[in-house]
């Protein structure tokens, strides 16, 4: 069950594996749930969380595997202190879901960030997924820090 204290979802929620792997995968992260999150992807899967070059991937391959992926949640949510996740639209099909979506993240001692983006999950026939491709910009992100 998908914690709305954590997602809000504003958008279709037509039935579809990329949807549905999506929602799960924003649910487990907002719950701290590393080894469940881990266990929505398949062995091999792709992880770009931005889409190219950044602070977070500089050589902007991103994290592929379960290790790679793993090493990604420690380095980057492994620090922060929780997320909310607003999913204002949705867009599935073929073996795809992309999301226009906010995502706050609240770090240790309280200070929020929000991230606009679009969020694209492919999935493969046993709704595994092979690829989470993160498009924002991290300047304007970084610029939306409020401290309490």
């Amino acid at each position: 069950m998908i914690d709305s204290t954590a997602v809000t979802w504003e958008a279709s929620d037509a039935a579809h594996p990329a949807r549905r792997a999506a929602r799960l995968s924003m649910a487990t992260v907002a719950a701290g749930r590393k080894e469940d999150w881990l266990g929505l992807f398949t062995p091999d899967a792709l992880v770009e969380d931005p889409v190219g070059p950044s602070m977070l991937d500089p050589g902007g391959k991103g994290h592929r595997g379960h290790d790679g992926i793993r090493r990604f949640w420690d380095d980057n949510f492994g620090s922060a202190q929780g997320f909310h996740f607003r999913v204002r639209d949705s867009f599935a099909n073929g073996p795809c879901c992309a999301n226009v979506t906010t995502i706050t993240v609240t770090l240790r001692g309280g200070t929020t960030m929000k991230v606009d983006c679009v969020i694209i999950y492919t999935v493969d026939d046993a709704g595994l997924i092979t690829s989470l491709r993160a498009h924002w910009e991290p300047d304007r992100a970084l610029a939306t820090l409020t401290t309490p």
